[in-house]
């Protein structure tokens, strides 16, 4: 059974920092592709950033530049190091994992954790 568990949201002021965690069971990340995604209140759904089981990366705009999306194989570890933070970076924020073809419709998420940057 595959499990995702976020944990490292939080509150912080604009230009601030925190690092997201996301700890999988019943995968591995070193073959697959893992990924956050984001959902503020009113909003769609969006893919922040992709990490592919060859660490090749992808971004939204709306980040680039400001998060890094990491992962630590021998922990099963998907990592979202976040800088530079901005109010509109407001949103409850999802791991997600699945083989490198679904990556940006991924079939296994987390329970999501908050963070919120206040202005």
């Amino acid at each position: 059974q595959v499990q995702l568990v976020e944990s490292g949201g939080g509150s912080v002021q604009a230009g601030g920092s925190l690092r997201l965690s996301c700890v999988a069971s019943g995968l591995s990340y070193s073959n697959r592709c893992g990924a956050w995604f984001r959902q503020a209140p009113g909003k769609e759904r969006e893919g922040v950033a992709f990490i592919w089981s060859d660490s090749r990366n992808s971004y939204a705009d709306s980040v680039k530049g400001r998060f890094t999306i990491s992962k630590d194989n021998s922990k099963n570890t998907l990592y979202l190091q976040m800088n530079s933070l901005k109010p509109e970076d407001t949103a409850m924020y999802y791991c997600a994992a699945d083989w490198w073809s679904r990556c940006r419709e991924p079939n296994y998420w987390g329970q999501g954790t908050q963070v919120t940057v206040s202005s």
